[in-house]
C-alpha cells in the first residue's frame, strides 16, 4: 500500500512540475465563422494567462481576416486585452490583407503582419512550436 501511496504522489508531482516548463504555441486560424473567432481568441486569452512564463502567436489568414479588423472583430475585445501580454503576439498575413483591401489602421491596435501566414506557421514549427489548428 505504501509503495501505491508512494507511486501516486510521484506521478502527481511529476505532472504538476511539467505543467509549469514554458512552452511556445501558434494558433492557426483561417475560418470566416465568428464562433471560431471568439473560440480562438478565448483560448489564447487563456493560455496566455496560465502560463506567463510561455509564448504564444495567433496566425490569421484566409476568411479569418475580420477576425482582426477593429471595426468588424467580434473578438476584438478578447484581442484588445491579450495582445498588450508580453507573451502574446497576434498576426495578419500580408497577402490577406492585400486581397481585402486592409491596411494596419484596419486592425485591432498592437496586431501585427507578417508576408505570408503559411510560412509564418511552418517557421515557428520547425522552430519547436507547437501547432494548434483552430476550427469548427
Amino acid at each position: 500500500m505504501k509503495n501505491i501511496l508512494l507511486f501516486l504522489v510521484i506521478m502527481v508531482s511529476g505532472l504538476t512540475l511539467a505543467q509549469n516548463e514554458p512552452i511556445k504555441v501558434v494558433f492557426d486560424v483561417t475560418s470566416s465563422n465568428p464562433e471560431v473567432h471568439r473560440t480562438a481568441a478565448k483560448h489564447l486569452r487563456l493560455m496566455a494567462e496560465a502560463y506567463p512564463e510561455s509564448e504564444f502567436e495567433l496566425v490569421v489568414y484566409s476568411g479569418a481576416f475580420k477576425m482582426v479588423d477593429k471595426k468588424s472583430s467580434v473578438a476584438g475585445e478578447t484581442l484588445s486585452t491579450v495582445v498588450n501580454r508580453d507573451n502574446v503576439s497576434i498576426v495578419i498575413c500580408e497577402q490577406t490583407m492585400k486581397k481585402h483591401k486592409m491596411t494596419m489602421d484596419d486592425l485591432i491596435p498592437g496586431v501585427g503582419s507578417v508576408p505570408d501566414g503559411i510560412y509564418e506557421l511552418v517557421i515557428k514549427q520547425k522552430q519547436g512550436w507547437g501547432y494548434i489548428k483552430e476550427a469548427q
